[in-house]
């Protein structure tokens, strides 16, 4: 199997994973619902988001909207450009596969602004029903991300002595996320962890032509 088709098969199934748990956040739980995954500690909380990742956003109305959308299109055109460029190159698999996770994280999020509000009604006071009679609650371009996994790891009332935040009640760790948020994170902290010497070492040319120059000086 060459790594091109191993790393489609990788994409489709973190997509698939993605929107799986995303169907079923939506078709089984009301905006604002939890329950418990492990204690106090790890939650499944069901939350909307109109913006960026890990839930944070603000209503940006519809011209907005669309525009942040077609912002995520244009870098996903730009992240597949160059995940075809470093296959060419012969980059290292983990540069890859990191570059990969970025791209289904941007992908899965980008299906719900696209399609969600056309395939879903509203969840709010209810639980949504999937392509309801009365159609969606928002048209193309205009869906709301799905967001529930919560880690409030820790709560309480900060120390008086701290400076700006001193005796406030505070959570760790607060945003609400999905499993793409997720894929973006592990692919970014792959990328600067594990592979950043490919980056610093990578010259203006071919990289594999540049290894064949460091042999014939080695």
């Amino acid at each position: 199997m060459s790594l091109r088709t191993k790393l489609i098969l990788f994409a489709i199934a973190l997509l698939v994973a993605d929107q799986v748990f995303k169907f079923w956040i939506k078709t089984h739980l009301m905006l604002g619902e939890e329950f418990n995954v492990l204690g106090n500690w790890f939650k499944i909380h069901f939350l909307e988001n109109n913006g960026m990742a890990f839930g944070m956003g603000a209503d940006n109305g519809t011209f907005g909207k669309v525009l942040l959308t077609l912002f995520r299109i244009a870098a996903v055109g730009g992240i597949f450009w160059y995940i075809t460029k470093l296959i060419r190159e012969k980059a290292p698999r983990g540069v890859l596969f990191s570059f990969g996770l970025i791209l289904c994280g941007a992908l899965g999020n980008i299906i719900d602004s696209l399609f969600y509000g056309m395939l879903f009604n509203g969840s709010e006071g209810q639980v949504a029903s999937f392509l309801p009679e009365g159609g969606g609650y928002a048209s193309f371009l205009q869906g709301k991300v799905v967001d529930m996994l919560y880690f409030p790891l820790w709560k309480g009332v900060l120390p008086e002595w701290l400076p700006v935040w001193g005796g406030e009640y505070f959570i760790f760790f607060r945003p609400v996320f999905n499993l793409a948020d997720s894929y973006i994170t592990i692919g970014v902290l792959t990328l600067v962890l594990f592979n950043w010497k490919f980056f610093s070492s990578k010259p203006a040319g071919n990289p594999a032509s540049a290894e064949k120059k460091q042999e014939e000086t080695a």
